[in-house]
């Protein structure tokens, strides 16, 4: 049972820390979005799409996790009978996604807000604002996909 716990505290480490970097992110810029709507309510598309991004990182933990229930075979609802250290293996393979996930969501809703900037300022030059932001996604992306090639190398 130790090894299952295990395993299942790796998925639910990726949708949790994941998660809570895409809420800090997205809550940011939503404030800072909010800012620009109450003042030019036509910059509302432009804004939004910046508040969107920092979202992405929950989805790639939830992603993770699911990784994790399909190795497991969790949806079958039969409950596998695992090492402690295969369980171990499994949750330190969750570590990129959930870690990468809190990280790179957290600071690309500061990205975001900054974009923000340009969209108040400069609306034609918002674009610049979107791939400044998204750069920082390229680090949640990699933490994804070293959580998935880490969890499939693990044989149960």
């Amino acid at each position: 049972m130790l090894g299952l716990a295990l395993a299942v505290l790796g998925a639910a480490l990726s949708v949790s820390l994941a998660g809570i970097g895409s809420v800090i992110g997205v809550g940011k810029s939503g404030q800072a979005a909010s800012g620009v709507v109450s003042e030019e309510p036509e910059k509302f598309g432009k804004v939004l799409l910046l508040q969107a991004l920092p979202s992405t990182q929950g989805i790639y933990g939830f992603i993770g996790a699911f990784w994790v229930i399909i190795k497991l075979g969790l949806l079958g609802g039969k409950m596998p009978d695992i090492s402690w250290q295969i369980g171990l293996a499994i949750c330190l393979a969750c570590l990129p996604v959930a870690l990468n996930g809190l990280f790179s969501g957290i600071f690309q809703g500061k990205v975001s807000v900054s974009g923000m900037n340009i969209v108040s300022k400069q609306v034609q030059e918002s674009g610049k604002g979107v791939i400044l932001s998204a750069m920082v996604e390229t680090y949640a992306v990699l933490g994804l996909l070293a959580t998935i090639l880490l969890i499939q190398g693990i044989s149960i």
